[in-house]
């Protein structure tokens, strides 16, 4: 292949001298050619363009600063066609991490069962790659709306968030036909069976007397009632007294490496997807159902990238300011700042755990519970 050589010349050489009448006829030949021009466009065209496209959710500059972060709208916008339905605020953020693995799941309204409306709200934590926690959000509220369609009673919810939960880990465990016609994602590069991959899946059904809460992994769910934090989850990590039990009873092992690991490699003893790590890994949740109550103001659901920074008190704190401060601003009225109190709160959330330096991926969903506001 034809090219041009380029000499070196050491230090020790002396540089060859350079024609001036090469020079003189290179410097016109440069003179000749059209002169380049790079416009930005105008601001206000860029910001015309910029609210005509779908707000991205997700921004992948680790810096505090630049970190475009995003508190979704669309929640709001959505949540306002039910009369009934809390108001909601979501933020997802890539952070310090590679890859976006987080996905959010809010379903408004998704069911009316007893002349009441039911509302889903999910966060799933993806490790080895993001399709599983992907395939959660597509899927995992409409498996949960057919189990509650079948069940009898309230008294059932246990057993139907636990039916859902495990249906949604055989079909992410199943080979689907279309990702094996082609590449989808980065992970079957290297091991076309994807069985490194899996999600955590904190999973909220909130109806108008319950507040439903599921809980497979190491993401968390945390009721803020009368400003005090009560969690309704509890972490799956290997190291817990009862998993380590679990997992040694089913002749599995935790190695330390980095902090507890189930056989040293992952860290969270329950999870969605990890085939190669079954039975010592399971997608079973643990389900609690809590009374609401008038002194309930808030729920959140978010990722351990909120939780390995920011504690529970904490969090609280920082969504009753957000709602609170919407109350006083506008005297107590339903009105557009109280609608985006949610949206406040989960982007205060995400930017807080930016700043005391999260290193994965964090996503917030902040539920508004006060029954006086949303009647």
């Amino acid at each position: 292949m034809a090219g041009i050589c380029c000499g070196v010349v050491g230090e020790s050489e002396p540089a060859a001298p350079v024609d001036s009448v090469t020079r003189t006829s290179l410097k016109r030949r440069l003179d000749l050619l059209p002169s380049i021009k790079i416009v930005a466009p105008p601001l206000e065209t860029r910001r015309k363009r910029q609210k005509r496209e779908t707000p991205s959710l997700v921004s992948t500059s680790p810096d505090l600063e630049s970190n475009s972060i995003s508190s979704s709208a669309t929640e709001e916008a959505e949540s306002s066609f039910f009369s009934d339905a809390p108001k909601i605020g979501t933020t997802s953020v890539c952070g310090r991490r590679r890859d976006m693995e987080d996905a959010v799941s809010h379903h408004p309204s998704l069911l009316h069962k007893n002349s009441e409306d039911l509302h889903f709200y999910g966060v799933f934590d993806g490790h080895g790659c993001s399709h599983v926690a992907e395939k959660c959000r597509e899927r995992l509220h409409e498996i949960v709306k057919h189990e509650v369609e079948a069940m009898a009673s309230d008294y059932e919810w246990k057993e139907t968030m636990a039916k859902s939960f495990q249906k949604m880990d055989r079909e992410v465990s199943q080979r689907d036909a279309s990702r094996s016609a082609k590449i989808s994602c980065r992970c079957e590069l290297q091991s076309p069976q994807c069985d490194a991959v899996g999600s955590t899946a904190v999973v909220s059904v909130v109806t108008p007397e319950k507040i439903v809460v599921s809980n497979c992994g190491d993401s968390r769910a945390v009721l803020c009632r009368n400003g005090l934090a009560i969690a309704l989850s509890s972490d799956h990590k290997p190291d817990r007294p009862d998993e380590l039990n679990r997992i040694q009873e089913a002749g599995g092992r935790v190695i330390y490496w980095d902090g507890a690991r189930v056989l040293g490699v992952l860290a969270m003893s329950r999870a969605i997807g990890d085939n190669y790590l079954k039975p010592y890994v399971i997608p079973d949740p643990e389900v609690t159902v809590t009374d609401r109550t008038e002194d309930d103001e808030c729920l959140i659901l978010a990722s351990d990238g909120l939780w390995d920074v920011v504690t529970n008190e904490t969090a609280c704190g920082v969504a009753r300011m957000c709602l609170k401060g919407a109350d006083v601003a506008e005297g107590g009225g339903d009105s557009d700042a109280a609608h985006n109190a949610c949206s406040d709160a989960a982007l205060l959330l995400t930017k807080l755990a930016l700043a005391r330096q999260s290193s994965d991926n964090v996503s917030v969903v902040v539920v508004d519970l006060r029954k006086r506001r949303n009647n």
